[in-house]
């Protein structure tokens, strides 16, 4: 299950580089340099994926990415505030569950950690 959820990060992580301006439309708009801030949470995603995936230094993975989680956590709490429409629809109820999953996420991150 490591190499799975290593897998979703470390996709995430690209499609920063390729949809950047949707991942910036996502920043609370008091944060500055928007387009740095995708590339450096996509740059930190495809690192921390790969490392999960790869199995190398999953204990740092795993502390990194439940710190990244947390930190990320009010660009979620914006979109689904903001009801940004998904694929074209307007779905707050699954942008509100987004903000819920966080916390298994995180917790998922914390026991990979342990291991």
């Amino acid at each position: 299950m490591r190499r799975v959820y290593g897998a979703i990060v470390l996709y995430a992580g690209i499609m920063h580089f390729f949809k950047e301006r949707n991942f910036r439309k996502i920043i609370p708009p008091v944060l500055p340099f928007k387009k740095a801030i995708v590339y450096l949470t996509g740059f930190i995603e495809i690192m921390l994926g790969a490392m999960l995936v790869f199995n190398r230094g999953t204990r740092f993975a795993g502390k990194g990415l439940a710190l990244f989680l947390i930190a990320v956590w009010p660009a979620n709490i914006y979109m689904a505030q903001k009801n940004f429409p998904i694929a074209g629809k307007r779905m707050p109820a699954a942008l509100w569950g987004r903000v819920l999953f966080q916390i298994p996420l995180i917790k998922w991150a914390l026991n990979i950690a342990k291991k």
